[in-house]
């Protein structure tokens, strides 16, 4: 991928507002062993991803799949086990403020063991996403898809004969001098019970195969002749059948079943193995049961299974526009803290002190002295009402304050509540009653000393 503001992620849905777009292909062979092996090989798809996008949403392609109902399909280039995968990579151009190229990516694994020219699965969907990190708009143009087959690891039995389990093109191919035994029996332990054999000077059977390795299996027999070893028209070895590994003669009469050579580990590709009677005594026989291929590739696409598949007309191209995320320090957009959903709210800063009513000025608190000369205590008067809340708006974010008292000089400042009226009224009248009781009793003393011709 080129330089754009895009960064591949895990799987993500894709956002609303899809554009679906149908693509025709046609596949033609690429690799050396192509699975397309009876060009053209004709595909249809289906490309969806989101058109209207936020910065940080994903940019997600999703690309299905399928065949078109003229019977072509993608054929396996060789004998491989369970496992093979066909891998599909699309390719989707991005221009205009965004330049580059995304690959959508699937692979179809084989469920059972393949044989040359059985039929592919194809992947069901291609997926690649991408995070959104910049605003624009982006062009995108659906481009070729590449294809590719790795097999499993493992081995798999090319037997003898050229029958429905040897196409032309994979069979083990024998020239004269072979003569075929069939029916052998089960204690012989010959692949499907049956093997060649030849006594004929040079005669010679061969396998090409794609893979990594093979061995070649035969039974063990004291009437064996050596057999010489080829691959890819490199003589390899000498093996004698009629001798173990000690170099001492068996005394086998087709022991069948046998590893009698394997190769060393050979560059993943088309090979070819070729073992030839080397010896004119016509009392000596060579033996072919079977070989057996195997690959160690870690399933990783090499290129010699390749196809590409390209558009059979234009593809359309679509705009994909990619918004701002709204600034959430702008004071045009909403409040990001905001938690209400309608309705207006309180004052997010109601005044913690308001000015006292100055037509009623309370009494500070403190010591007062009435006019008997006696000491009235004034109780300090806390708060415990609510101020009326003011209205910002139906989306204005609510705000409470602590409901404490206010905290002495000193304290630490933990809020306030709310100031409230102070009961002014009630404490005048408590004064006006206890003066009026003082004035009272002094009256009282008063009548009482004249009465007694005292005074006071």
């Amino acid at each position: 991928m080129a330089t754009l503001g895009l960064v591949v992620l895990p799987s993500i849905p894709a956002s609303a507002a899809p554009a679906d777009l149908v693509i025709d292909y046609s596949c033609t062979p690429v690799g050396v062993s192509s699975i397309v092996r009876n060009p053209p090989v004709t595909l249809t798809t289906n490309l969806t991803f989101a058109t209207d996008l936020t910065v940080g949403d994903p940019l997600n392609f999703t690309w299905k799949m399928n065949y078109t109902g003229d019977g072509s399909r993608l054929q396996s280039p060789g004998y491989f086990g369970p496992g093979g995968q066909v891998h599909a990579t699309g390719n989707v151009q991005l221009s205009k403020d965004w330049v580059g190229i995304l690959q959508p990516k699937g692979t179809a694994e084989s469920e059972d063991g393949l044989r040359p020219d059985d039929p592919l699965g194809l992947p069901e969907i291609l997926n690649d996403p991408g995070l959104t990190n910049k605003p624009g708009t982006v062009r995108i143009t659906p481009k070729d898809i590449d294809l590719d087959f790795t097999p499993p690891d493992g081995e798999v039995l090319v037997n003898d004969g050229d029958d429905t389990d040897n196409p032309s093109d994979m069979q083990i191919v024998y020239n004269s001098g072979w003569t075929q035994l069939n029916d052998r029996p089960g204690s012989e332990n010959h692949v499907h019970n049956d093997l060649h054999q030849t006594n004929q000077v040079n005669a010679a059977a061969e396998l090409t195969f794609v893979g990594t390795g093979v061995t070649y299996i035969g039974p063990t027999d004291k009437d064996s002749g050596p057999v010489d070893i080829y691959i890819d028209d490199k003589k390899m070895a000498t093996v004698d059948p009629s001798r173990d590994a000690d170099d001492d003669p068996v005394n086998d009469d087709l022991n069948g079943g046998q590893e009698l050579w394997k190769s060393p580990h050979l560059t993943y590709g088309k090979h070819k193995i070729q073992i030839i009677n080397p010896s004119n005594n016509p009392d000596k026989y060579v033996w072919l049961d079977a070989f057996e291929v195997s690959t160690t590739t870690a399933q990783t696409p090499s290129g010699y299974h390749s196809a590409k598949c390209t558009p059979v007309a234009t593809p359309v191209s679509v705009e994909v526009t990619i918004r701002p995320k709204t600034n959430p320090t702008d004071p045009n957009s909403p409040d990001p803290t905001d938690t209400s959903t309608n309705g207006p709210g309180p004052d997010p800063d109601p005044d913690p002190d308001p000015d006292p009513d100055p037509q009623h000025t309370p009494p500070q608190a403190g010591t007062v002295t009435d006019s008997l000369g006696r000491v009235i205590v004034v109780p300090q008067v806390s708060a415990t009402g609510t101020s009326t809340p003011k209205s910002t708006g139906p989306t204005a974010t609510k705000y409470y304050r602590a409901q404490v008292g206010k905290t002495p000089k000193g304290g630490v400042d933990s809020g306030e509540a709310p100031e409230e009226d102070r009961p002014y009224g009630l404490m005048a009248t408590g004064m006006a009653v206890v003066m009026g009781s003082a004035g009272g009793g002094l009256l009282l003393r008063r009548r009482r000393a004249a009465h007694a011709g005292g005074a006071l």
